[in-house]
């Protein structure tokens, strides 16, 4: 009898480990992030489709990068798979690099880059790195003309909303035991738009853009 009882309290305490560790996986589900982003657009010109203004031949667009503050939520599905978001919004103008060298085709465009990966962190004691891929969609809030495009009569200009994917890696450093920690993120996006300059009703120019930003961000974490 005490070596059944012996053997039931064993199996017991056996049973009971993971579902310490299933409760403990439980705390610290939430991982909030305050991060300072570096956005390092591209911006190219892939296609001309319409040009009634008659652009000198190899003109070429770049977007200039910009940095931004950035809030991202995350939530841990398990100890080392997760699912994040992120919240900001970036602005930035588009210039001729040859061709029109100097030229102010967009100003002022402002971007919502709504993301959403998915991540695997490894554990590695101290620094827990990561790595992830998802999707976006690049959201256009607000674009005016270029300085450049008004003497020709541009009046309006848009850039369309699309979706692209994204891939991620980086690390959480914890600082310490109360959930608090140093965060570097990498992301690269692959993402294009198709910019259109309007002339009243009339669309005079219209040209698709390679913009495929890095997104560089560092800041602090807390996970509660």
């Amino acid at each position: 009898m005490k070596k059944l009882l012996a053997g039931t309290v064993a199996g017991l305490a056996m049973l009971a480990i993971p579902a310490q560790a299933q409760a403990q996986d439980a705390k610290g589900a939430i991982q909030v992030k305050l991060l300072g982003t570096a956005v390092l657009p591209d911006g190219k010109i892939t296609e001309v489709k319409t040009d009634i203004v008659g652009l000198p031949a190899g003109t070429q667009t770049e977007a200039n990068d910009n940095v931004v503050p950035t809030l991202a939520i995350e939530y841990f599905v398990s100890p080392n798979f997760s699912l994040e978001t992120i919240c900001c919004m970036t602005q930035h103008d588009v210039d001729a690099v040859s061709g029109l060298t100097g030229a102010e085709l967009v100003s002022d465009a402002k971007l919502i880059p709504a993301t959403v990966t998915a991540k695997y962190h490894f554990d590695l004691g101290g620094a827990k790195p990561y790595v992830g891929a998802g999707a976006t969609y690049f959201l256009w809030v607000d674009v005016d003309p270029g300085e450049a495009t008004l003497p020709l009569g541009v009046t309006k200009t848009d850039l369309s909303d699309e979706f692209g994917f994204v891939l991620q890696a980086g690390f959480d450093l914890p600082v310490n035991d109360s959930g608090l920690a140093f965060s570097v993120d990498a992301k690269r996006y692959f993402v294009g738009t198709t910019a259109s300059w309007y002339a009243g009703d009339t669309l005079a120019i219209q040209t698709e853009h390679d913009l495929d930003p890095w997104v560089l961000s560092a800041g602090v974490a807390y996970r509660f």
